[in-house]
Formats: C-alpha cells, structure tokens, sequence
C-alpha cells in the first residue's frame, strides 16, 4: 500500500491546509478520492504545473461550501482528498503510478478526481478507469507519436489515450502540427475553438451528449483550454480558446456519464486565476456528478 493510501485510510493528513477544502469524508466512506499529481517533467515550454496541485488547494478554501446552482454543501458531500503522489521521474513510470491508484479507487467503487500537473497523467488515469469515450477540452491535439524522446509526452497524451479508448472527443484545440490535425479528423470527433464559437457550445454539447448517450466517459479538462489571456498560470499558452465559463458548461453537462475526471495542467504563476477556475470546476464536477446520483 502506498504511503498516499496509507495515510487517508488512517485517517491521517499531514497539514490541514493541504486537502482540497470541505475534503472531510474518510476514504471508507468517500465516493470522490482527489489526488494530485506534482509532475512537470516533459514540459516543452515553460515549467511549473509541478506546483499545480497545491495551488487548486490552497484557493479552494476561499470559496463558501454552499453550491447555489445545485442546493448543496460540499461539507455534505462524501469526498476524501489523498494528497499528492511521490512522483517518479520518468514519464512512463509515471503513469503506471497513476494507474495504479487510480486503479484501485475504481476497484473500491469512488470516483478519482486528479489535480494536476501535467497531462502526461491522464493516461494512466484513462488506463484504470476504461471509459468507452474519452472527452477533453485541450488547447492542443496531443497527438504526436513522440515528443522529446518519449511516447509518455504531454503532447502525446490523447495519442496514448487512443491505444485504451477508440472513442474520442476533443473539445477546445488550436494548435497542433498537420499530421495531427489529420489524425485528429480520422480517429476523434474534433470541435475546435473556432467550430465552439461558430456552432456555439450549447449546440456543440447537444451533439456531444447524443454521441455519448448513456455511456461512461472520462472527462479531461487541460488548463489551457482557456483562453490565455483569461487564465495565464499556463506550461503551454495559446490565445483565442475557450472561456471559464464554457469550460463550467462543458462539466456540468458531461459530470453525470463521468466515471473520472481530472483538471491538469496548471502552472500557478499567475495572480491565482488559472488555479481559482480549476477548484471552482473540481467543486462543479463533484456537485454535479454527486446530483445525478441522488
């Protein structure tokens, strides 16, 4: 068992300031176990997303408990928060560590919910969880083969994901070279930042949630989806994306079908928005998949 394990099945934290806010629920008794992911180490442009984690913590205290869209308080919400992994090194390592925690909060009937961190996590992640759709909301196509000497690269994510998951739906990109925006139209549903804005995401999400119907998908939400003028505590930043609120819409229609879920890619270098928008979706998602349940 794992020091992380270990240390929410006793009960035991190690600063209080540390869990995701209103996180109170033992791991026995939780439906929703956060964990974080401190792991930057295939960055290709600017690091920090390492520090992502505590940074969605610590601003998750600066919200009330009360949830006034759905009627509920977080504190009455079953949800266990596991800290943080002690990261491997190497990419590929990295994400059999992932799978395997992620793996056996599955096995024990919760719902993982991971703070990132880089993407490169998600792939474990997918690997425990094996959704019959993947949905992610990325400034980028992450579907180059190789990047920087490793098939394990936050640009290769959705790549990987697609040796799990045939499946997939790609929300939000901009960026990518030309083979992967040919991949891309080939083996994903692709609605760009451009398609989002000329269709609208009401009309984009209708589509969506029909595609998936009553299937279990995993949700994948990267930092960058957001624009980066709005949200610039980022690894990778690209302009011309998604807002936080389209990002809120996103999750709250795609929460309930979701058997996990992460928010990665968070580079706490900011003034504390890019963190502030996450915890505020990782409480929408939690409210979210907790009101469909009930």
């Amino acid at each position: 068992m794992s020091n992380l394990f270990w240390l929410a099945k006793t009960g035991m934290h190690e600063l209080a300031h540390l869990h995701f806010a209103d996180a109170d629920a033992s791991y026995e008794d939780a439906r929703y176990a956060v964990f974080g992911v401190p792991y930057d180490g295939t960055t290709s442009y600017r690091p920090g997303t390492r520090f992502g984690p505590r940074a969605i913590r610590e601003v998750s205290f600066n919200f009330e408990s009360y949830e006034p869209s759905t009627g509920i308080d977080f504190f009455e919400v079953p949800v266990a928060d596991l800290g943080d992994l002690e990261v491997s090194r190497l990419p590929e390592d990295l994400v059999d560590q992932v799978a395997d925690v992620a793996g056996d909060i599955v096995s024990e009937g919760k719902v993982p919910v991971m703070l990132g961190g880089e993407h490169t996590a998600t792939i474990g992640a997918v690997r425990a969880v094996q959704p019959e759709v993947y949905v992610v909301c990325d400034a980028h196509l992450d579907l180059r083969e190789e990047l920087g000497g490793t098939p394990y690269s936050h640009g290769c994510v959705t790549r990987r994901v697609l040796d799990t998951v045939e499946d997939v739906v790609i929300i939000g990109a901009r960026s990518g070279d030309r083979e992967q925006f040919e991949i891309a139209a080939e083996r994903t549903r692709l609605y760009t930042a451009d398609t989002v804005r000329d269709l609208g995401l009401n009309a984009v999400l209708r589509e969506v949630r029909e595609h998936v119907g009553g299937r279990r998908i995993y949700l994948s939400i990267d930092a960058d989806a957001i624009d980066c003028c709005l949200t610039p505590g980022l690894g990778t930043p690209e302009p011309f994306g998604m807002t936080p609120l389209d990002i809120r819409e996103v999750v709250r229609t795609l929460a309930p079908y979701a058997a996990g879920f992460d928010y990665v890619e968070v580079a706490p270098f900011d003034a504390g928005q890019t963190a502030a928008v996450a915890a505020q979706v990782v409480r929408e998602f939690i409210a979210r998949h907790w009101i469909a349940e009930q």
